[in-house]
């Protein structure tokens, strides 16, 4: 066992055939900035930090399934990954860096999901998560009195126009039958009612399902984001550092992942996802160097209801914790029987 990527873990757990291929078994450890309210026992113990996308489930997953590759261990060596940083799309990069996984053959993960009941398993192929690209736009123009705007080159009236404009990129420029979102989550301008500001500044988030239509609208966010400004005589600087890429689980490593699933839980409670999601996953980067696969687990105990994920209120069935182990020890000894 080794640290790596700062708070990161690497374990080997070895297998019974030399030369058989490596598979890595990948636990995420991180947290979010949300005060928890779900009441337990075993609430987070500082305010502001909580475990409100499933993160220490994940991690346990993870522990579990080593003990159980421990017990009745895959034909190749097992790779028990605990990776920091998922939420700001830099800890599986970071891990691919450190060189721990460079032998690795396929790796699989997967996500707690309360929209889905304990024992449920998604192991869907294709698109699983969207790109998630972060942009921040600064308008600078001229600040001024509020009552005589014409001194001003106004960076508010730039800023809505942009606004308004970028939600073109989407009804527009994106084949329809591409999904595609363009949101933006955040405006910041000014401090007085009088005060016309010299500058706005404009978050938000880009998210694809393929990288052409990612290289599409990030080009025509940019190029909007130049027109506008110069229809309004400011400047704009615009800032995309680069995000997560589209996560999509191929068919071959999916196929294994549903047959271990199914030794596990039963091809009955082997289920499709029933819809597209958009938000992101940073195992999406170890899916351009290695196939794999990545998991939707079901954490709603009976009787329970949908919980969204990143709500103060979240919160995974414990049971999960049971589910997840054994469906990735399972992947970890089916993908060396089929690679």
């Amino acid at each position: 066992m080794k640290r790596v990527a700062g708070t990161g873990i690497v374990a080997r757990i070895p297998g019974t055939m030399k030369g058989a291929p490596t598979i890595a078994i990948r636990g995420d450890i991180d947290a979010l900035p949300i005060v928890e309210e779900t009441g337990l026992p075993f609430a987070s113990q500082n305010s502001g930090v909580m475990h409100a996308c499933g993160h220490d489930v994940h991690a346990t997953w993870a522990v579990g399934a080593a003990a159980l590759l421990l017990q009745t261990p895959a034909r190749g060596d097992s790779l028990i990954v605990l990776q920091p940083a998922e939420e700001i799309g830099q800890g599986a990069a970071a891990m691919l860096a450190s060189g721990a996984l460079d032998k690795v053959k396929a790796i699989f993960g997967g996500h707690v999901d309360r929209r889905f009941a304990l024992g449920q398993v998604v192991a869907d192929a294709g698109p699983l998560a969207a790109s998630g690209d972060t942009f921040e736009i600064e308008i600078v123009g001229q600040g001024a009195h509020a009552a005589r705007p014409h001194e001003a080159r106004d960076p508010i009236v730039a800023a809505a126009a942009l606004i308004t404009a970028i939600q073109t990129i989407v009804a527009r420029k994106l084949n329809p039958a591409t999904p595609g979102v363009v949101t933006v989550g955040s405006i910041v301008a000014g401090n007085a009612p009088n005060v016309i500001p010299d500058r706005a500044r404009i978050l938000g988030t880009v998210r694809a399902i393929d990288p052409a239509s990612r290289k599409l609208m990030l080009e025509e966010l940019h190029r909007i984001a130049r027109s506008i400004a110069a229809a309004h005589d400011v400047s704009a600087n615009i800032s995309v550092p680069e995000g997560t890429p589209p996560l999509v689980n191929p068919e071959p490593t999916t196929a294994i992942a549903r047959e271990a699933a199914e030794r596990i839980v039963g091809k009955d409670a082997v289920v499709p996802l029933g819809f597209l999601n958009l938000a992101s996953e940073d195992f999406a980067f170890y899916m351009e160097r290695m196939a794999g696969c990545f998991l939707r687990i079901g954490a709603r105990e009976p009787g329970g209801v949908p919980i969204p994920a990143h709500s103060p209120k979240f919160y995974p069935a414990e049971d999960s914790i049971f589910t997840g182990a054994a469906v990735l020890a399972e992947c970890a000894r089916v993908a060396c029987e089929r690679l």
